[in-house]
């Protein structure tokens, strides 16, 4: 069905003969006789548009309307007019009445018409919802209502206070270190220490100074002591990312420190004890040795005491509109502008894309659309199609889609992508910087 509307005619005929034609159509209809009658059926929250005629006896259908505005000033209102009253709905109009068809109409008109008042309607009060919603989780990590995000959250809780070590399963973007903070703020230990590493940022030399630390004149260029993450973290918890990037040297080293509880720093002999949560975090199924490459089988299973795996958007698509709806709110309170409405457009790509960059690419598209940018990104058959542009542009829109595509299917790694459309370095960034498209919207390099 195309949702309801009411329609408003004083005339018996007219009104059975229209409420049929609008019902073949697939529209719910609300048939009324007078403007009276049919106000009491308008609420703030009716779904769908009404239709009225302008000459009625009690109250006009002029009248009604500016009844309408004072109920719901974005709830649409169709005239229907006479030759004579043709001056009075454009005035109406003016004065923010949806549209007028003139009698005779078209049937065709008339639904199509009322269709688009539909459309309207439905995304006024889908925007309405979203920031009700919205406004209701400020600071709440790991939005969404989606039975498996719920089950997250609930695991989390149960796990939080509990002294074990967690393993972290998710894709780009998808929120493992807001996991490993929920870890932390929710046990004994949230008063010390939380201490991130990225294990894939560094080159192994800087990662094992950075993970065991190191004493003064340990190596060349080592002038003074340093506490490694791992002991500056006792106490508290060590959230290692990307768990999967550590060389095989580094493992042995860490399985060590999970299995005594004590770290060894570069550079001496003593061994000082630890009291640390680690939590660690993978974006590959390391219990699949395919997947798990050079990865010890002793440090995954060491390390999978209990694992959480945090669910991609795509399985979870009724999230996406509440998530986007708050990080777009949050964007426009950062940007000190006022939240816009979510356009059909924004809505289409919303439901449409797959987001394989998660919770971070989603982020990214609200400060997008917050800044008034969202609507220069061309669909794939926008850009075929062109819509009135010329060759240049849509070849243009064509190449800026076709290199979207590619990070998303490359998760964003550049390399990958650049193999992908057979573009050699520097051309692939000039056509980045040309397009204004952000590589890291689609996750880490």
């Amino acid at each position: 069905m195309s949702g309801p509307v009411i329609f408003v005619d004083d005339d018996p005929d007219l009104r059975r003969a229209t409420a049929q034609m609008l019902r073949l159509a697939g529209f719910e209809v609300q048939a009324f006789s007078s403007a009276p009658s049919a106000l009491a059926a308008i609420t703030g929250s009716f779904a769908g548009p009404v239709v009225t005629d302008i000459r009625m006896p009690e109250m006009t259908g002029l009248q009604l309307f500016e009844r309408v505005r004072e109920i719901d000033p974005e709830l649409p209102v169709l005239l229907v007019t006479g030759h004579g009253d043709v001056d009075l709905a454009v005035a109406a109009i003016k004065d923010g009445a949806y549209d007028f068809i003139s009698k005779p109409f078209d049937a065709e008109r008339l639904a199509t018409a009322v269709a688009h008042a539909a459309e309207m309607r439905r995304l006024v009060l889908d925007n309405r919802r979203l920031k009700a919603a919205a406004e209701g989780t400020v600071d709440l990590p790991l939005l969404g209502r989606a039975p498996v995000i719920r089950r997250l959250r609930d695991t989390i809780a149960q796990v939080a206070d509990a002294d074990v070590d967690v393993l972290v399963l998710g894709e780009t973007g998808s929120g493992k270190e807001v996991v490993a903070r929920l870890l932390h703020d929710q046990s004994r230990r949230h008063a010390r220490p939380f201490v991130a590493l990225n294990c894939g940022a560094l080159p192994e030399t800087v990662l094992e100074s950075e993970l065991f630390g190191h004493e003064a004149g340990a190596f060349t260029g080592a002038d003074r002591r340093r506490v490694g993450r791992i002991e500056h973290a006792s106490g508290g918890t060590l959230f290692l990312d990307e768990i999967e990037s550590c060389p095989p040297a580094i493992q042995v080293k860490l399985l060590r420190v999970l299995e005594t509880r004590e770290v060894e720093p570069l550079g001496t002999n003593e061994r000082r004890k630890l009291d640390l949560r680690v939590v660690a975090a993978t974006k590959l199924d390391l219990g699949a040795p395919e997947a798990r490459g050079a990865f010890r089988e002793d440090l995954y299973y060491r390390l999978n005491v209990v694992t959480l795996r945090i669910p991609p958007l795509r399985e979870r698509r009724e999230d996406v509109p509440l998530i986007f709806a708050h990080y777009l709110r949050r964007a426009a309170e950062r940007f000190g502008r006022p939240a816009p409405d979510i356009s059909a457009a924004v809505r289409d790509r919303l439901t449409r894309d797959e987001w394989r960059g998660n919770v971070r690419e989603l982020v990214h598209f609200a400060d997008r659309v917050a800044l008034g940018l969202a609507e220069e990104e061309p669909s794939l058959a926008g850009a075929v199609q062109g819509e009135g542009r010329s060759l240049p542009e849509r070849v243009d829109l064509f190449e800026a889609e076709q290199i979207r595509a590619a990070l998303r299917e490359c998760q964003g790694n550049a390399t990958a992508a650049m193999s992908v459309l057979g573009l050699p370095k520097k051309t692939f960034y000039d056509k980045l910087k040309r397009h204004g498209i952000q590589r890291s919207d689609f996750g880490p390099e």
